[in-house]
């Protein structure tokens, strides 16, 4: 136990020293790649084909958003940002979550306690990688934003684990 508990250890430790520049991470997901898909008013469902998405996204929203990837833990700027505001999808521009309803949960992605509403966030069982869990996808253009855990605080009891590459702020 105490070797698993070390290796553990040593590998989440690796995780951090390897963690891209987080005031430079988010800027590049949006910036340089003008998506016209991209609206935080249209409520519309939103379905691209995969290679018009490989257009409008950057390599790094591309691979967590529509191949399921995940980021590496402690290395999104959102995980400990206290910045005030609306969290979006930084694919299509869906309302995802209120920074009020943003918390610190140490599992190193950014967490939340619940979505803006029950429709921005769709959910899928998850039996990949030995394990049982909740997807969570935007509920408008289906990218993959994470996983839900009910192990949060109230009053959901809830912890949306989300990789932060595929969040956008609008303070």
């Amino acid at each position: 136990m105490y070797k698993i508990i070390s290796c553990l250890l040593m590998l989440s430790l690796g995780a951090c020293a390897q963690s891209p520049n987080k005031s430079t991470l988010n800027k590049s997901t949006m910036s340089e790649i003008k998506n016209k898909f991209y609206s935080t008013t249209n409520k519309e469902k939103l379905v691209l084909a995969d290679s018009v998405w490989k257009q409008v996204l950057s390599p790094e929203v591309y691979q967590i958003a529509r191949e399921k990837g995940t980021e590496r833990p402690f290395s999104s700027a959102f995980e400990t940002s206290k910045e005030v505001g609306t969290f979006h999808c930084a694919a299509c521009g869906n309302p995802l979550f209120k920074s009020t309803a943003k918390f610190e949960s140490g599992c190193g992605w950014p967490s939340f306690f619940e979505p803006i509403t029950k429709s921005s966030i769709i959910y899928i069982p998850d039996n990949s990688h030995g394990m049982v869990r909740t997807e969570v996808e935007c509920g408008k253009c289906k990218a993959h934003l994470g996983h839900v855990f009910e192990d949060g605080p109230p009053p959901t009891g809830l912890r949306y684990c989300i990789n932060g590459i595929v969040l956008s702020l609008e303070k």
